[in-house]
């Protein structure tokens, strides 16, 4: 056995459960908060923060969260959750008893969440079985992911990182391999690549050049976006929806966005928060954004 294993864990009971036959499966991987990092007090911050910003979005609907991985592992919370900030419709009963219901009702949850989210299965962090075997990891980043989503302004205490473990079974015995991952962004790490965007250099340094630097890219717009027939008079206002830049990430990459992917008429703040981000993820995906930007 690696000793690395041994020496993760603390307390005698947590090591019992995962030297038991059935703990993990042969070839299954599990991804544990160590020990170390459980007592972090950035850690207690975000919990305690998300318990409360969870508490105070439901509070009408008088559901009161006391512990994050206990309470949400049945989908109950979740799915109040999802339908109060994202006016999102589940088809799925609102109390699930069994394993087999809260299994396929916590499906149907994160299917939803992965869609609005805009998320590939290799990138989500969580899995309908680590939310309900009530893995605090797992959920602290599904709860993170949401809340930057619905509610962007939403002030997440930054930094928050843990020391975890990841365990696998192996025909050898078992596998430990320990690294150090961050929960909410390094703020340090935002804050130093702000200070060298070229236009907020512009801003401070040179704002009498502003006009003329959107005039150009007023130009530049209109150049591919014309193609669509549109014409973009004012950037700031015609931009707020997302639409605009939606279409001229397609028309400058060469492809087509499927039209159910967002939204072509936005009615809503909603429906426009929804286009930016797809907006950014597109941008972030293609490699032209590699620092964080307020969707709202």
């Amino acid at each position: 056995m690696d000793p690395d294993f041994l020496n993760a864990f603390i307390q005698p009971s947590t090591l019992d459960q995962f030297l038991t036959e059935d703990a993990i499966a042969k070839g299954e991987k599990r991804k544990l908060i160590k020990p170390t990092s459980s007592n972090n007090p950035k850690l207690e911050e975000l919990k305690l923060f998300l318990t409360e910003w969870i508490n105070k979005t439901l509070k009408e609907e008088h559901i009161v969260v006391k512990s994050l991985e206990e309470d949400l592992f049945d989908g109950l919370v979740l799915h109040h959750l999802l339908e109060n900030l994202g006016s999102l419709k589940l088809d799925v009963d609102r109390i699930a008893l069994t394993e087999k219901k809260q299994r396929q009702k916590l499906s149907v949850i994160l299917e939803a969440v992965a869609k609005c989210l805009q998320l590939e299965e290799s990138q989500l962090k969580w899995s309908v079985e680590s939310i309900l075997a009530k893995d605090l990891l797992s959920t602290l980043h599904l709860l993170v992911a949401i809340a930057k989503h619905f509610e962007p302004t939403l002030d997440l205490p930054p930094n928050v990182q843990v020391e975890t473990i990841t365990i696998e079974t192996t025909s050898r015995g078992l596998k430990t391999s320990n690294a150090v991952e961050y929960i909410t962004e390094n703020k340090g790490n935002r804050e130093a690549q702000s200070k060298d965007d070229a236009f907020d250099e512009l801003f401070i340094c040179a704002p009498d050049k502003l006009d003329a630097v959107k005039k150009a890219l007023l130009q530049f717009v209109n150049q591919h976006v014309g193609k669509l027939g549109l014409n973009v008079k004012d950037i700031e206002s015609q931009f707020s929806d997302g639409v605009i830049l939606l279409l001229l990430i397609g028309q400058l990459e060469g492809y087509f966005l499927n039209l159910r992917n967002f939204f072509l008429t936005p009615a809503s703040t909603m429906e426009m928060l929804h286009n930016v981000n797809l907006a950014l993820e597109l941008l972030a995906e293609g490699g032209l954004l590699n620092f964080p930007v307020n969707s709202e």
